[in-house]
């Protein structure tokens, strides 16, 4: 589904079907299949490195993905990415899974490059997040070392939280770990509050 390979109007067709979709059946609350399971971080447009856990790891349905959001601005390929995201996910409804990341708002798409290919074709886009609230902190919070309970955030939006606060999180809700994305990490993946959560980043030699 390459730039090369595809004529723009055949795309826009496509990724129009697509959003059509939202109405052929009720949304239903995500149940994820127990492990394995491969969980990729943030994408950033970066169609071709998208394409890399799928040609090493396997493609679905034989393998079953967890992405984390972040799948279109900065990258120069934004609509490929997010057209063959979801493209699996409607094919794919119990091995595929997004998560809404903060780059996934109209807003963060204005700044960052998404919303100049979505105007230039003419795309409908999402309804805005709100700048406080529970939507707000579960896409732009982030955690800090150095903080105990609640601080701000340099972001200038939402808020940084502890590793005791990660660790309160778990035990009410009876879990092991928290799996997100969002930050800039060396390696590709990062560790807090003793091993309870990782950053996963999967966009490599980002900017």
């Amino acid at each position: 589904m390459g730039s090369a390979s595809i004529d723009p109007a055949l795309l826009d067709d496509i990724i129009y079907r697509l959003l059509e979709f939202k109405h052929a059946r009720p949304g239903k609350q995500i149940q994820l299949m127990e492990a394995p399971i491969k969980i990729c971080g943030d994408i950033h447009g970066q169609y071709a490195d998208l394409l890399r856990p799928f040609e090493f790891g396997g493609f679905p349905p034989n393998v079953n993905y967890f992405f984390l959001g972040d799948y279109v601005d900065r990258g120069k390929q934004s609509l490929e990415t997010i057209c063959l995201l979801l493209a699996y996910t409607i094919k794919y409804p119990e091995n595929f899974f997004l998560l809404r990341g903060n780059h996934e708002c109209a807003s963060i798409n204005r700044i960052y490059g998404f919303y100049d290919e979505c105007k230039r074709r003419s795309i409908p886009l999402p309804t805005d997040v709100p700048d406080s609230g529970l939507l707000c902190d579960l896409l732009w919070s982030d955690p800090g070392r150095d903080i105990k309970g609640r601080g701000m955030n340099d972001r200038g939006v939402s808020f940084t939280y502890g590793a005791d606060r990660v660790s309160d999180f778990l035990m009410k809700n009876d879990m092991d770990l928290v799996c997100r994305a969002h930050q800039v990490v060396e390696d590709g993946y990062e560790l807090f509050s003793d091993r309870k959560l990782v950053t996963i980043f999967s966009a490599p030699n980002y900017c």
